[in-house]
């Protein structure tokens, strides 16, 4: 991804190549800020205000110094009106700000869409199984593991994106203890046994994508019953098909689950049903 466009709350477009934190920012200290990224089509955010939400109640956990709304809704104007790329990805950034100020600081990036993602849907990708060494419920029943926030501390989602490459696969999907399965390192995670789409439930900690809040809409349209819930790895690897829901990377076939082919080992139809809905909503919207 090629950074394109910065907006700096205070400051308005800086060079993309110019600083924009200073070095005692908490998020750079402690990993203390949330951020939301947004696929752009044809010049607009997909499901902005979804995105905008989840950031002030993810702020609002961290607890960050406040910041309005509106803030961000400029920012990510001001962003993408000097990238001028009408399909990008639009990342919002709010931070606790320099230790001890009790000042936020906010930022808009927009960068270029990465260039494989066409290439790895039509292949499909290779996940592996990584335990989390959890509770099922126990980022839901632990408030301070911030489980469903989207924050900046991510060192462990790229470790494990990491070790797939090491192992010879593409994406990592989290476990629980007894081998339930929770979410990819960015993505949510479903399968599909007959016309009935499996996704693990919010209870679980997981984060609320808002692509996976788009998929269950289209896929009830589309006639397809939906059960959200508990589930053990053995479902996912017995499934149909799978796939995998992320803003940027939108649905994303899974053809392999820790070196065994799930389904007939190809990109299931179902994957491609729900990308040809997703971006239709999205060009409609």
């Amino acid at each position: 991804m090629t950074l394109l466009a910065v907006a700096v709350h205070g400051r308005g477009l800086v060079p993309p190549g110019e600083p924009v934190l200073n070095a005692d920012d908490e998020a750079l200290l402690r990993g203390r800020a949330a951020f939301e990224t947004a696929r752009v089509y044809e010049g607009r955010p997909f499901r902005l205000d979804a995105h905008l939400e989840r950031l002030m109640a993810s702020g609002e956990r961290i607890g960050l110094p406040p910041l309005e709304r509106a803030v961000f809704e400029s920012l990510a104007g001001e962003a993408l009106t000097a990238a001028g790329e009408p399909n990008a990805a639009l990342r919002l950034y709010w931070t606790a700000g320099r230790e001890g100020s009790g000042e936020a600081s906010a930022l808009a990036l927009v960068s270029t869409i990465p260039a494989d993602l066409e290439e790895r849907r039509a292949r499909g990708v290779r996940m592996i199984a990584l335990p989390l060494g959890v509770e099922p419920d126990l980022r839901e029943a632990a408030p301070w593991l911030l489980g469903g926030v989207k924050s900046t501390s991510y060192a462990v989602n790229m470790a494990a994106e990491a070790e797939a490459r090491d192992r010879g696969a593409d994406d990592a999907v989290f476990l629980a203890r007894g081998g339930i399965v929770l979410e990819g390192p960015v993505t949510n995670v479903w399968w599909r046994r007959g016309r009935t789409l499996f996704t693990p439930g919010l209870d679980l900690g997981i984060l609320a994508g808002v692509t996976r809040m788009t998929l269950l809409e289209e896929a009830a349209e589309l006639g397809y019953e939906i059960q959200e819930g508990v589930f053990p790895l053995k479902e996912l690897a017995a499934a149909e098909e799978a796939f995998t829901s992320s803003s940027i990377r939108e649905v994303m076939p899974v053809v392999a689950l820790d070196g065994a082919p799930v389904g007939d080992g190809a990109p299931g139809e179902t994957a491609a049903e729900l990308q040809r809905a997703l971006r239709f909503r999205a060009e409609i919207s």
